[in-house]
């Protein structure tokens, strides 16, 4: 994964700063056993985790690439478990051991496609079949101001949607087919558009997807 696709050093320095809002629908996840093993791929401070374990659940992990990101979960949430991810996406877990994986705002952070490809190949590895992976981002946004950076970034970085924002992070925001084709393995299970305040302040259009990873017999329809 490059540079531009972790950022280490900018996610150290928000770890203290930066809040998350994307909302957890707890409906979604009605029929997964309390005990069920959930990762939180990108987990930040552990705030989806603390509304995981308010609501019962009770075998939490959560990874971020930043260790700041964790060092503040650890502080904040002393017992949950937490762990830096030294080399993402790999993970330290063993294939088809996870019920459930959320990716919470995790894909704004990752420009290229790639790498993006990547992270849900891996995700893919270690959940179970008909494991549920919950996802969570933005959508390209139709106001002016991000019409315009996304004109501005997109010959440097080769892609329409990522931008640098004022505060030096890339990110990007997601054409609503992007997700389709990136989840091409998995079937779509539901959907629903949400509007999110970004981490620095801003309403923006927002997209959750609940997919499930194919059992040996049943696979995702072809397109």
């Amino acid at each position: 994964m490059s540079d531009l696709d972790s950022q280490t050093d900018y996610w150290d320095a928000a770890a203290g700063t930066k809040r998350f809002t994307h909302p957890l629908h707890m409906p979604w996840l009605d029929d997964v056993s309390r005990s069920a093993e959930i990762l939180d791929y990108g987990c930040g401070y552990g705030r989806t985790m603390n509304v995981l374990e308010q609501q019962g659940f009770g075998n939490l992990c959560g990874v971020d690439a930043s260790p700041g990101m964790i060092a503040e979960a650890r502080r904040v949430h002393p017992g949950m478990r937490f762990a830096v991810l030294d080399t993402p996406p790999t993970l330290a877990l063993p294939d088809e051991s996870v019920d459930a994986v959320l990716l919470f705002a995790v894909l704004t952070c990752i420009p290229g496609d790639d790498a993006q490809r990547r992270l849900i190949g891996e995700l893919s590895r270690v959940l179970k079949p008909g494991g549920l992976l919950y996802l969570s981002d933005l959508l390209l946004q139709d106001d002016q101001r991000n019409r315009d950076r996304y004109a501005s970034f997109a010959e440097q970085y080769g892609t329409y949607g990522v931008f640098r924002t004022d505060d030096g992070a890339v990110c990007r925001h997601h054409a609503h087919d992007w997700f389709s084709s990136l989840l091409a393995g998995f079937d779509s299970l539901n959907t629903r558009h949400i509007t999110v305040s970004t981490m620095n302040g801003h309403e923006s259009a927002g997209i959750q997807i609940l997919a499930r990873k194919p059992t040996p017999h049943h696979h995702a329809p072809t397109h």
